[in-house]
């Protein structure tokens, strides 16, 4: 490192000096020496003119000299990681060059160059000013000695700090701090006060000589035989002059620890090591003490204590890693004694609670009081005060690693060592078997000191630090020493001694912390070994166990209690969140938790409407007041812990079931009007469940009757149309640069989130359009027609003016219009209601701009490319590389929209894929190995095994053979032969005997007819079908509703979807038609053995509809199997094998179980090519129902960075319904999709088969 010469010494105090003179009034007008430090240490955010000191130019010369060649080194060789394959952003290139320069040789030497080069010029700079004050001292002791009435005399009262005022760095004033010294004061309360006032006056480095002086008196002190310390038994009288000197001295101390980590940083290490040895030495001092303990004299210990009951200084020491370092290693080296004695003051503690009555140990705390000796210690309370502060410095020491590196520990007259799980398992037992509202004797304490509140903050902290928590609490002999309370109450004994309503939600406040963590929440529902043998339950058994008798009422120890319902909502909470996720789900389905709460909320809702209503003047007016305030927090509550059940797909249905969905949503909405936020400790804000909610029809209905939906649209139109009133105009506002507005951004997404096709249907089937001749400028649209009518549909001169801002207002309707239609049973529902094409063919019409009689040409402007876009869209059905969209975007050209645009059908070439259609696939080797398979049935499930591993074969290695004239034969004969083994049928047989002449009468709904024109238009692009295909795929569909129709059940709803036929249309049926080449007979036929496999149930939606093989209540919801069974294992597996995603969607307010849904509804028309749906519905076909859920899996790995990098900018929602699948193939996922297989599929399949005893 280059020599540091007089000439640079001078130069840096140069800088330093104008660097001080430029912020020199920032600094003098700082309250505190803190506030001042603060100021200093972001003045790069605050002071524009941060980067032009020359203090920091040199700096940054400085370490652009000694480090820029090995930065730049370092990124060349991220740079090169990341082109070998390895996935970095550019947070990470960063983190990764920031963290191998700080660890690199170099580095290290640069501060330590750095460092003694500032503390030389510093201690220069000190130098000179004391003796710039020397040469004034006459002055400014005259000075002084006039306004020395102003200065403070009592720097050590009870009452204030000692330390609440900045260092003033003048050695002049020590002689006058003398002269204000009381000659008739004893000796040592001058001494006390002239420490109190050089602490406060001096500079830095004198006040750690007078902090280690007054450390090693005290410590002589202690030590000396001469002085008279009181014993344990003796207690404390704080009255006494020698103890109120010795309070005093140990006060200051004390101060002084809490504020030198603020400024010690700033010095030699050796200051502040100093300062921590001389306190630690003092700590651990130890008397020869006596075998009685009530002999026992005081240790200093104790009355740091007294003064420090939290032990704040430790806090403070340890939470810098400069000084926290040096803490841990004197700890580990010298005064391990300090944490010993802490451990064993914890121990003696608890081993008094266990011998000795809770009341016994209340009795002394209640004579104390009644006695009013506030002054005066008994020895019981010095022992809980040390035992308090013992807790506090354990409960900071294992927060950090080094920390908790220190244990096992030994101690004395007990056998082996305390680990640190034993140290846990104490600290948990102390929650229960401690009593349950020791107090401390000065009335300034308002916390409370209990020692189970105080054990459970302990734990709380230490819940919090995800590494901590591992080592310490997510250990299965922590859990059970949790859960032993709730073994005992479960048996019919009492929890513990002293155990006791207070404790138990102390317990069950640690357990829902433990819950709230992915590693916390495993351990509870599987236990440490998952794949354990042993039956014995896990804690998420015991605790839905113990929940459920709670709210059955069925434990007696506790009725009666005023505090019984916050136990309670204490325990329901620690299941809600476990039952708020898949797996958690999964492990609690059996306890009808769901029934339970329902049940209770009943009862409460019952008792809320039953109170009285309080009478002005009344004497019971108050605790009417406050009984009906906590019955509605209790039902609230309730309603609450009923909601998360719709945090997945399955707890969905539960909730459903209960027929509280309506109060549920009421209550979402309730907070959604009071902007109430959500706990930190809550996995997921409402949004994600207003997502889901909303993928049922029952729930669409809910959220219209609770006025979310309205109050929804009420706030996008006035942003939309009128804009933010609050906002003060400075400037004009600008054009909007963006299709929709920041400001409305967030509405947009909540209408895209909102519109699934099941809310949809029930939210404007059969609805006509207002299409009013006049609208009034004040009127607010409230719901979904009305967004339709005044956004998408402007077919008329009186909607547009009605508008404030037109082409803002429509563009916005088209884009949500494009994202809705997506769905392609939403598209034909408005396509049958309300003509959308037409409409906005006919607007594309008056677009046009007649140059000449033969000459036309469209206007091109915002709304006309977003209507070509749309009308692309709706009427062009293909993959990724089937359909050609064109942009929203113009280009910088001279032709900036080369895209022809149209207003009457067919649609211009040029937007239809040019693909490479198979007519016919040459015979293969492999393909013949599949048939002969399929020919041999001998035994039946070698059978089967076999051609599923031929079949598998072939996807991975010539997965196009699967198509055509093979994939029909191969379907054909698969699936007869499952059918023909009676252990493959899931469903019974159905004779079917209805001829053409029963069905011909018979009528499809608008939705069908619809969907079959779209069918037969993408099975020609494809040259899948010919002329005729309208009508024989009419005619399948028509057996097939007869067919279904003999295998449903008569149901009375209020809900539209359950009312007839199938709300949407039959895109199985519609698949198939065009995988058997428009053959209606082969059709028909394999639909008929198909229907018979478990299967059916998930690629063919409508077997189910209203079937009577469901049971009623699922049937009445509404919701189908693959809505709770296949996308609920979608997101349970989705978070265990690509969490990034799975946080994605949470992050963005969307549930993957919405897309989901819709693809497989679809059967991924718009997403996937031909082959490719081919190749999905094969795959379920032969590999089983649960591939579904794998194939989703697979997609959602393909779109890993797609989705992340859509979750930034915040339209993931609308990527995910826009997009098609680009560059997915189901093949090229075979093998990861058999690893999925390998460890789920005994899951899957085993739900899967029990739809039909769904209801638990």
């Amino acid at each position: 490192m280059a020599h540091f010469s007089s000439e640079d010494q001078a130069m840096l105090q140069a800088m330093l000096r104008r660097l001080f003179q430029s912020v020199k009034e920032k600094i003098t007008g700082a309250p505190s020496l803190e506030c001042a430090e603060e100021i200093l240490l972001h003045l790069e955010e605050t002071d524009e003119n941060f980067h032009n000191y020359e203090f920091v130019k040199y700096l940054r010369q400085h370490i652009g000299n000694t480090l820029g060649s090995m930065i730049e080194e370092e990124m060349e060789k991220c740079t090169s990681d990341r082109n070998q394959g390895e996935e970095c952003g550019y947070d990470t290139v960063v983190q990764q060059v920031t963290k191998r320069t700080q660890e690199s040789k170099e580095y290290k030497e640069m501060m330590h160059y750095l460092k003694n080069i500032m503390i030389a010029v510093v201690e220069s700079m000190i130098n000179k000013f004391e003796e710039d004050e020397t040469r004034n001292q006459e002055r400014q002791k005259k000075i002084q000695k006039e306004k020395s009435h102003s200065y403070r005399t009592d720097n050590c009262s009870d009452s204030d700090s000692s330390l609440n005022q900045s260092y003033k760095f003048c050695q002049g004033k020590l002689q006058l701090i003398l002269d204000q010294l009381d000659p008739g004061q004893p000796k040592e309360d001058r001494i006390l006060k002239f420490c109190a006032q050089t602490f406060l006056l001096s500079p830095l480095h004198m006040t750690k000589e007078i902090y280690t002086s007054l450390a090693k008196y005290l410590e002589s002190y202690f030590l000396s035989r001469e002085n008279h310390i009181p014993t344990l038994s003796a207690g404390v009288d704080i009255t006494n002059p020698n103890m109120t000197r010795l309070l005093k001295k140990v006060r200051l101390l004390n101060e002084y620890q809490k504020e030198a980590p603020s400024f010690w940083i700033r010095h030699p290490e050796k200051y502040m090591e100093e300062i921590v040895e001389s306190t630690l030495s003092l700590l651990t001092v130890k008397h020869n003490q006596s075998h009685v303990v009530s002999q026992k004299i005081l240790d200093p210990i104790y009355f740091f204590a007294l003064v420090d009951t939290k032990a704040v200084w430790f806090k403070k020491w340890m939470h810098a890693h400069y000084s926290r370092t040096t803490v841990l290693r004197l700890l580990e080296t010298k005064y391990k004694s300090l944490v010993t004695t802490a451990i064993q003051q914890c121990v003696q503690y608890f081993e008094m609670c266990k011998t000795r009555k809770a009341d016994e140990t209340l009795g002394h705390s209640k004579h104390c009081r009644n006695k009013q000796k506030t002054f005066y210690y008994l020895g019981q309370e010095l022992q809980y005060i040390y035992f308090i502060h013992s807790l506090c410095l354990l409960g900071r020491l294992l927060i950090y690693k080094q920390g908790r590196k220190l244990f096992p520990i030994k101690l004395k007259n007990k056998k082996g060592l305390v680990s640190l799980i034993d140290l846990l398992v104490l600290f948990t037992q102390l929650i229960y078997y401690s009593p349950s509202c020791p107090k401390m004797t000065s009335a300034a304490h308002s916390e409370n000191y209990s020692p189970a509140s105080m054990v459970t903050e302990v734990l709380w902290i230490l819940s919090d630090q995800k590494e901590c928590a591992v080592e310490c609490l997510y250990n299965n002999i922590v859990i059970e020493t949790l859960l032993q309370p709730i073994h005992n109450l479960m048996k019919g004994n009492e929890a513990s001694p002293n155990c006791s309503e207070t404790a138990l939600i102390h317990i069950a406040g640690i357990l829902a912390r433990i819950a709230s963590v992915e590693e916390g929440l495993i351990l509870l529902l599987y236990g440490a070994n998952m794949n354990s043998s042993e039956e014995s339950p896990t804690g998420a058994h015991i605790i839905a166990q113990f929940s459920k008798k709670l709210l059955d009422e069925d434990i007696s120890i506790f009725s009666g209690s005023e505090m019984l319902p916050v136990v309670k909502g204490a325990f329901i909470s620690v299941c809600r969140h476990i039952y708020s996720t898949c797996e958690g789900l999964q492990v609690l389905i059996t306890y009808n938790l769901h029934e339970s709460i329902a049940k209770a909320w009943k009862k409460t809702s019952l008792l809320s409407e039953r109170i009285p209503t309080p009478v002005e003047g009344s004497d019971s007016v108050s605790s009417v007041s406050q009984e009906s305030q906590n019955i509605m927090a209790w039902e609230d509550n309730l309603l609450d812990d009923l909601l998360h059940f719709a945090a997945t797909p399955k707890g969905l249905l539960l909730l459903q079931r209960t027929g509280a969905i309506n109060e549920c949503v009421t209550f979402i909405f309730n907070r959604y009007a009071k902007k109430l936020q959500v706990s930190r400790h809550k996995k997921f804000g409402y949004g994600v469940l207003v997502t889901r909610v909303a993928s049922t029809a029952a729930g669409g209905i809910a959220l219209k009757k609770s006025g979310f939906i309205n109050e929804l649209i009420t706030e996008l139109w006035s942003n939309l149309e009128y804009g933010r009133d609050d906002v003060r105009v400075t400037h004009p506002r600008t054009t909007p640069v963006d299709p929709i507005d920041r400001s409305c951004q967030k509405s947009f997404l909540a209408l895209v989130n909102l519109l699934s096709y099941p809310a949809i249907y029930e939210l404007v089937r059969n609805q006509d359009l207002p299409n009013k001749t006049e609208y009034s400028l004040r009127e607010v649209p409230t719901c979904v027609i009305d967004i339709i009518d005044r956004l998408i549909i402007l077919n008329s001169e009186a909607k547009i003016r009605s508008l404030f801002n037109y082409e803002q207002s429509h563009i916005f309707g088209l884009r949500l219009l494009s994202v809705i239609c997506c769905d392609l049973d939403t598209l034909l529902l408005l396509e049958a209601q309300y003509q959308v094409s037409e409409m906005l063919l006919n607007a594309q019409e008056e677009n046009i701009l007649e140059i000449s009689e033969s000459h036309r040409d469209f206007i091109i402007d915002g709304l006309s490319v977003e209507r070509n876009h749309v009308l692309v869209r709706i009427n062009l059905v293909g993959g990724p590389l089937e359909r050609i969209l064109p942009p929203r975007l113009l280009e910088k050209s001279d032709n900036p929209y080369p895209w022809p645009m149209f207003s009457s059908y067919p649609l211009p070439n040029c937007y239809l894929s040019d693909i490479t259609r198979n007519a016919g696939i040459k015979q293969d080797n492999d393909l013949d190995k599949l048939l002969l398979c399929l020919k041999i049935s001998d035994k039946q499930t070698e059978w089967i095994e076999n051609c599923q591993r031929q079949f598998c074969k072939m996807m991975k290695a010539k997965p196009d053979i699967i198509s055509g004239e093979a994939l029909i034969e191969l379907l054909e004969k698969f699936v007869l032969h499952l059918t023909e083994s009676p252990s493959e049928c899931y469903f019974p047989s159905v004779e079917y005997t209805a001829t053409d002449a029963n069905v011909k009468n018979e009528s499809l709904s608008s939705v069908q007819q619809l969907g079959i024109k779209m069918t037969v238009r993408y099975g020609k692009f494809l040259s899948l079908l010919k002329d005729g295909a309208e009508n024989d795929l009419t005619w399948v569909l028509k057996h097939c509703e007869r067919f279904l129709k003999q295998q449903q059940t008569s149901i009375k709803s209020s809900l539209l979807c359950l009312q007839g036929n199938y709300a949407g249309h039959d895109w199985f049926v519609s698949s198939l038609f065009m995988i058997m080449l428009g053959d209606k007979e082969k059709t028909f036929q394999f639909l008929h053995q198909f229907s018979r496999l478990l299967t059916s149930a998930f690629l063919w939606l409508p077997r189910l509809h209203i079937s009577s093989y469901l049971p009623n209540d699922t049937v009445e919801s509404g919701i189908h199997p693959v809505y709770f069974c296949s996308t609920h294992y979608i997101e349970m597996l989705l978070k265990a094998e690509l969490p990034l995603v799975f946080s994605a969607f949470h992050m963005s307010g969307f549930a993957p179980s919405q897309i989901c849904l819709q693809w497989i509804t679809q059967c991924f028309w718009n997403y996937l090519d031909w082959i490719e749906i081919c190749h999905y519905i094969a795959t379920c076909v032969f590999l089983g129902p649960d591939y579904q859920v794998y194939i989703c899996i697979a997609v959602f790995k393909h779109l890993q960075q797609d989705i992340l990098q859509h979750t930034q900018t915040q339209d993931l929602q609308v990527f995910l319904k826009e997009e098609a699948l680009h560059g997915f193939r189901v093949s090229d996922y075979f093998e990861y999709m058999e690893i999925l297989e390998q460890n789920y599929r005994t899951v899957l399949l085993r739900d899967m088969r029990n739809i039909r005893l769904q209801s638990t």
